[in-house]
Formats: C-alpha cells, sequence, structure tokens
C-alpha cells in the first residue's frame, strides 16, 4: 500500500463480561490499557481481557484493511490463552508501520459503571502512548457510564471504543 499521501480510520469494539474475582468467581484482574485498576469483578476472557486494548489493536488493524483480532488471535488458540494484550497491540503496530503508516491520532472511549476511572485516565493514555511509540498528546481516552442501563449500566460489563486516524510515516 502506498501510504505516501494517505489518511486511514480504524474503528475497533470490544466488550467483556465482568465477573468476581478469584477466589470469588472467575473473573481476571481489571486492566485497562495494561494498567490494572483496582475493581472486584475483572473480565471473563480467553486472554488477559483488556478490553481497551482489544479495541485499539482492532481500529489499528481496521486502518490498513488487515485481518481482526480475532483472526489473528482466536480465542481458541492455546497459544493466546493468558496472553498479554500487549502482544496484541504491538503486531497491530508492526503492521500499520510496515504499511508505512504511523498515528496522527486516536481518540478512546470506556464504558463502565465501576470503577470509577478519572484518576486512572492519564496512566492509561501515558501506557498506550508508550506502547504504541507515540507521543501522549496523540492519545485521548473518555470514561463514560451507561447510566445503569443494560448490562454495562448494571456492572456485568465493560466496553471500549476505538477510532484511530493514521498517517503517512514521516
Amino acid at each position: 500500500m502506498d501510504a505516501s499521501n494517505t489518511l486511514r480510520i480504524g474503528h475497533g469494539y470490544d466488550l467483556h463480561r465482568l465477573e468476581p474475582t478469584a477466589p470469588d468467581g472467575p473473573g481476571r484482574p481489571f486492566v485497562l490499557g495494561g494498567v490494572q485498576v483496582p475493581h472486584d469483578r475483572g473480565p471473563v476472557s480467553h486472554s488477559d481481557g483488556d478490553v481497551l486494548m482489544h479495541a485499539v489493536t482492532d481500529a489499528l488493524l481496521g486502518a490498513i484493511g488487515a485481518p481482526d483480532i480475532g483472526d489473528l488471535f482466536p480465542d481458541s488458540s492455546e497459544a493466546c490463552r493468558d496472553a498479554e494484550s500487549s502482544r496484541f497491540l504491538r503486531e497491530a503496530h508492526r503492521r500499520i508501520q510496515a504499511s508505512g503508516f504511523d498515528i496522527v491520532n486516536m481518540d478512546l472511549t470506556v464504558i463502565c459503571e465501576r470503577p470509577k476511572l478519572k484518576e486512572h485516565k492519564d496512566l492509561i493514555a501515558a501506557e498506550l502512548a508508550r506502547l504504541l511509540e507515540c507521543e501522549p498528546a496523540r492519545v485521548n481516552l473518555k470514561a463514560k457510564t451507561h447510566e445503569r442501563v443494560d448490562a454495562v449500566g448494571e456492572g456485568r460489563a465493560v466496553e471500549a471504543h476505538a477510532v484511530v486516524l493514521l498517517g503517512p510515516k514521516s
């Protein structure tokens, strides 16, 4: 793909069910963007369940027309069992760079009732910027609730949306 004068947009989405963490249930530690956030519930998942990294990974892959996270890292693969989502994100980043692109910016939204994410947002955005080798100002993170509506609003799930803009490598 000739990226010399092309902008590319990608959208990613993910949702994970939340359950009590061990020893009370099957939930994993609650990790967003590579940052562990204290919570009594965590995602039920094949990998580490980082819903935000999964959404960003899909957005990056989608922007270059690559296969999605489920195609590259299927939940039927033993090699992906308990995997850190940073592995998936780094592969997506490698692919966009190999295609001649860099991240212009990312606009990310995490939706959950609890835990409240305000005090963790800057650390999460900084960790994503570090992993993606971009300036922190290129990562915008918002935290929302579902106003107690549906599984997310009832605290039974967490979801994330990611929109990325890619531009030619400079």
